[in-house]
């Protein structure tokens, strides 16, 4: 134990300078601004604080693990591949070539200290390597950054299950003058697809009750299924013009999430998620720059693989073809850009959410 006086008397410290100084030095300071360390920080530190030429010493590095703990890093070094040994952190690359070449030389390992001989892997490196043998975080990551990659596309959390037993979804995309929808299941046949006007919401100013007979009046249309997905928009609340828009939105939004999700308040299930427009956009390649451009032609060439085909993207129900094709027909005043979207969501919502879980 170091004396408390011996710590303040820093000039006189400093004038018996050994070799372990910084690294004892450097130990003593995070411990004194309270630095914690995980398990294998631990050990690289109680190996800074011995010998740095600890190599030299024989079996310093064997003392450092378990016998059991050295057979299952010794199995992982001399019979894994260099696919296999990639996995592990600090061994992609030559690091891994270098392990099968010199097992291949020289034969298997016979014990951790002689994993200093190979190429690359010095005595700190060597440690680190034989942690994340024995501890791989592989999994954990590819975990967490699925998790990253959905929280970014759907809101909210949903269960990696629920979606992966998922058999149909409604998907919906809403704008000012129209709701759409489109029902898919899992194989991606088109089962429904609508649209509803609902322009006169935004004429004038209309009542909470307004909004919600209108809606319930299209939600009566829908079908049901495991998960109502809706288009998350990402108008922005700075321009004070688009504010009647976006409180629209926002009305029209919380109608839905309330009139869907009937069962939530029983089980605390969601049935209803939103969907990032623009990752749909990305995922279909419709973005220039920040603006999704329209997704007619798009589903115009789904229409047409469905037939031309044998295996399509997506299938539709050759009774309801000539149907389909008639709303891409100029008879229609304005664009119907949300009933383009709709689908274009539910296929995203699956090959992306689903299909890649």
């Amino acid at each position: 134990m170091i004396s408390p006086w011996l710590l303040k008397a820093g000039g006189w410290w400093r004038c018996f300078s050994v070799p372990l100084e910084s690294s004892l030095t450097q130990a003593f300071r995070n411990f004194c601004c309270g630095k914690k360390f995980s398990a294998s920080e631990k050990i690289l530190t109680n190996v800074a604080i011995g010998d740095e030429n600890a190599k030299e010493s024989g079996k310093a590095l064997d003392k450092l693990f378990s016998s059991e703990q050295q057979a299952s890093i010794l199995h992982v070094l001399n019979t894994a591949s260099k696919k296999e040994l990639e996995a592990f952190k600090l061994l992609h690359g030559r690091k891994s070539i270098n392990i099968v070449e010199h097992r291949e030389k020289f034969g298997p390992f016979q014990n951790l200290e002689s994993l200093v001989n190979v190429p690359l892997l010095q005595y700190k490196t060597a440690v680190q390597v034989c942690n994340s043998i024995l501890f791989p975080e592989t999994g954990k990551k590819k975990r967490k950054s699925w998790e990253n990659q959905l929280g970014k596309l759907i809101k909210p959390d949903i269960e990696r299950e629920r979606l992966k037993a998922v058999k149909s979804i409604v998907s919906i995309v809403f704008g000012t003058r129209r709701i759409a929808w489109a029902h898919l299941d899992r194989k991606l046949t088109v089962l429904d697809w609508q649209q509803s006007d609902c322009r006169k919401l935004m004429n004038r100013p209309h009542s909470s009750s307004v909004y919600l007979e209108e809606i319930s009046s299209v939600i009566s249309k829908m079908p049901k299924a495991d998960f109502y997905v809706l288009e998350k928009t990402g108008l922005s609340i700075q321009n004070s013009s688009l504010f009647p828009i976006l409180l629209h939105f926002h009305i029209t939004e919380a109608m839905l999430y309330a009139l869907l999700n009937r069962a939530f308040a029983q089980d605390g299930q969601h049935r209803v998620l939103s969907m990032n427009r623009n990752a749909v956009g990305k995922h279909f390649e419709l973005m220039i720059g920040d603006t999704r451009t329209s997704g007619k032609e798009l589903v115009k060439q789904l229409l047409s693989e469905s037939v031309l085909k044998a295996e399509p993207r997506v299938f539709f129900p050759p009774e309801k073809m000539v149907h389909y094709r008639q709303m891409f027909l100029p008879t229609d005043p304005y664009r119907i850009e949300e009933f383009y979207d709709s689908l274009l969501q539910a296929v995203a919502f699956y090959e992306l959410a689903v299909f890649d879980t």
